[in-house]
């Protein structure tokens, strides 16, 4: 059976002090295979204009989930998720919604694999909840990647703050164009689809609360995740596409130094979306990674 974003969409009510009770999607396929421990697989999205769990993951869905319970979870703010106002830092805002998803589910342990922005929240409730958490999967995460060399705003990121300011298909265009080395990636239709979702009603009130959540002093150091880097206990895989413009390579140095348990996998001419044009690879790594894991040890 083909695997479509509406046939494979799932929602619940889920409820956290801080942002209330709200409605947040996901899209569902596999079951477990006996690979990593059996546990399922929880993948989140990275951020930006228009991201989703389906923008980022849908392509990938399929293989994962020949060995995997897999599980794409649009994060609030985003996708056919509610849109609440952000209370704190967002990693933790997310993190904190997504275990009461696994609650509803009836989850208690996952495997995370976060990208960008998803991968900070993986890593939050990874912190926060270490039980909750079989490996993770971090690829060009947002605060773990701390840029030894290169400035900030880093490329990419200037160009999202240049579409929030002034939201036309143009700067959208420029903003993805820095997610790939390949520009044949950057179609009219994936464009189009992007901008749709950027434009669609809460969506940029949404994109403003998440981005204030790091630049307000008060909210933004609880997301310098590299500063907690050293209490993270899980087997961590770090992959990162050697030409990424949003969070450089550089930004695994620290992350890689600190970690106790931290492996690093570099794809040559990739962006920061690896698992769309490293697909194949990017699965495979993965795979072996999470394959590794023996639930009955906790390892």
């Amino acid at each position: 059976m083909t695997l479509t974003r509406e046939s494979t969409r799932r929602t619940a009510r889920v409820k956290t002090e801080a942002a209330g009770e709200v409605s947040l999607s996901w899209h569902e396929a596999g079951e477990p295979s006996g690979l990593g421990g059996g546990l399922p697989l929880v993948m989140l999205h990275g951020g930006g204009p228009g991201a989703s769990a389906w923008s980022n993951f849908g392509r990938a869905l399929p293989g994962f989930a020949h060995d995997f319970r897999t599980l794409l979870v649009d994060q609030p703010g985003f996708g056919a998720s509610d849109k609440p106002p952000v209370v704190g830092n967002y990693y933790r805002f997310a993190a904190d919604l997504v275990v009461a998803l696994l609650d509803e589910l009836g989850l208690e342990r996952v495997h995370l694999l976060g990208n960008s922005l998803g991968g900070g929240t993986a890593m939050r409730l990874a912190l926060e909840h270490p039980g909750r958490v079989g490996r993770l999967v971090l690829m060009g995460p947002g605060g773990l990647s701390l840029n030894v060399f290169h400035a900030d705003p880093t490329e990419g990121v200037q160009r999202l703050m240049d579409f929030a300011g002034d939201p036309t298909r143009e700067r959208l265009r420029a903003f993805i164009s820095t997610m790939v080395v390949d520009q044949s990636l950057v179609t009219e239709e994936l464009v189009e689809e992007r901008f749709a979702d950027a434009t669609a009603p809460g969506a940029r009130e949404a994109m403003a609360s998440m981005g204030m959540s790091f630049w307000n002093p008060e909210t933004a150091e609880d997301g310098m995740l590299w500063r907690e880097a050293h209490r993270l206990r899980q087997h961590t895989l770090l992959t990162w596409g050697r030409e990424d413009r949003v969070n450089p390579l550089d930004g695994a140095l620290v992350a890689l130094k600190l970690i106790p348990k931290a492996q690093l996998h570099v794809f040559g001419r990739c962006g920061h979306w690896a698992q769309i044009e490293a697909a194949e690879e990017f699965r495979e790594i993965s795979t072996a990674f999470l394959a590794r894991h023996v639930e009955r040890t906790g390892s």
